[in-house]
């Protein structure tokens, strides 16, 4: 016969503390606030490249000549008092290498294109720096294609502007086409100034010629305001779409406290992130939804089983009932647990950055929600059914009939 442990013995204390760290994490968040990455901050966004420098083009004309870059192609409009106007297409389906591109820019009167290396251009094409004025002058434009050979790291640039503060950055694309977001907590003036040391810092490391801008742009405070509701409502409506579906499968006090336990889950996590004074970004926030779906499956495993044991266990209280569950399940869920958190763990010990982060909140995460699956979740269905007494059928033995003190319907589902 199975051993049964009485895990209802330990509901009391576990609730006292759970509700200990969760208020005092309430309090931490109230006076300290949470440290919100720069996903939930107003600021400055950049990408860059690290690429190389094909062609320096200038014009010396009376027209005006803008030079215009996309996926399929270059374009040079060609405007002014006197002139004709027109626009010179450039397919790269047309032009193999970057000689064949220059001669076709130099049969444009005025427009001088200089070759710096020699190479046959990539599927991406050519580009050039965001901040760079698109119309051509005495002064070069410098045009740039990906180096595919460049063995630059995020990790590298963050180190290159680890000067600055509130600095994250991200890979983009693949190996041959990569670039590197970069978030910087600064606006205004300030910012300004700010952005522009930060790139003299990667211009001066990797080369003037060898880092592209290709965007840049400033997120105001409202973006991030609406960024923030908006990750409220989906967590929200995570719950809700979840309460709905328990309450549909199992019963209506089973769906609640599915949804008491993964609340419980998200505050134990979003406690342990203001104690520390991690960084909440939007891969914390994907931590907490990951967290949210393990720990209602694992819920539901714990849930189903008390269902079923219902059915078929002879029982004179429903403490019984849920212990029998608890311990029937309780090799499961420390297995199913312990195998993801060896994943998680060397995601937390080999990695950096937001990875990293993202692996110590899935860590804090799968503690608590295989704690919850049984101490929390199993805490308020004793509570809402400690009344609920069973006695065994005198036709048939194996048979047990549900009798509730209130009265209400027997139907477990």
């Amino acid at each position: 016969m199975k051993k049964i442990i009485q895990f209802s013995k330990f509901f009391p204390v576990a609730v006292v503390l759970s509700a200990v760290i969760i208020v005092l994490g309430i309090v931490s968040t109230a006076t300290r606030g949470i440290n919100f990455g720069l996903d939930f901050k107003p600021g400055m966004i950049e990408e860059i490249k690290i690429a190389n420098t094909v062609l320096e083009v200038t014009y010396n004309g009376t027209a005006t000549v803008s030079l215009e870059t996309s996926d399929d192609g270059i374009e040079l409009v060609v405007s002014g008092i006197g002139e004709d106007n027109r626009t010179v297409a450039i397919p790269y389906s047309e032009v193999k290498t970057v000689s064949e591109l220059a001669a076709r820019m130099n049969a444009v009167n005025g427009v001088s294109a200089h070759i710096k290396k020699e190479i046959e251009l990539p599927k991406a094409g050519v580009f050039v720096n965001s901040g760079s004025s698109k119309n051509l002058g005495e002064k070069a434009l410098n045009l740039f294609v990906v180096d595919e050979n460049a063995t630059v790291t995020a990790d590298d640039i963050r180190e290159t502007l680890s000067a600055f503060n509130d600095v994250d950055v991200k890979a983009l694309g693949t190996d041959s086409d990569r670039s590197f977001q970069i978030r910087m907590g600064v606006t205004g003036e300030e910012g300004k100034t700010i952005q522009a040391d930060a790139n003299k810092a990667l211009t001066e490391k990797f080369g003037t010629d060898k880092v592209a801008f290709v965007k840049s742009d400033f997120i105001g405070a409202q973006f991030s305001k609406t960024l923030i509701r908006d990750s409220i409502i989906l967590v929200l409506a995570t719950l809700v779409l979840i309460f709905i579906y328990s309450a549909i499968r199992f019963h209506w006090d089973f769906a609640l406290a599915a949804v008491i336990a993964i609340v419980h889950d998200a505050l134990i996590m979003v406690s342990f992130i203001s104690f520390i004074q991690m960084e909440f970004s939007t891969t914390t926030l994907a931590a907490i939804l990951t967290i949210i779906g393990y720990s209602i499956n694992a819920t539901v495993v714990i849930l189903d089983r008390v269902r079923s044991d219902i059915k078929v266990i002879e029982a004179k209280t429903f403490k019984e009932i849920l212990n029998s569950a608890l311990s029937s399940t309780l090799s499961r869920s420390i297995i199913t647990t312990l195998t993801t958190l060896f994943a998680v763990l060397a995601l937390f010990f080999f990695t950096t950055g937001t990875i990293h982060d993202f692996s110590l909140a899935l860590t804090v995460g799968l503690i608590s929600g295989c704690y919850s699956s049984i101490f929390i979740a199993g805490a308020f269905i004793l509570a809402v059914r400690r009344n609920q007494k069973f006695q065994t059928s005198a036709a048939n033995s194996n048979v047990i009939q549900f009798k509730a003190d209130d009265e209400e319907a027997d139907n477990v589902d």
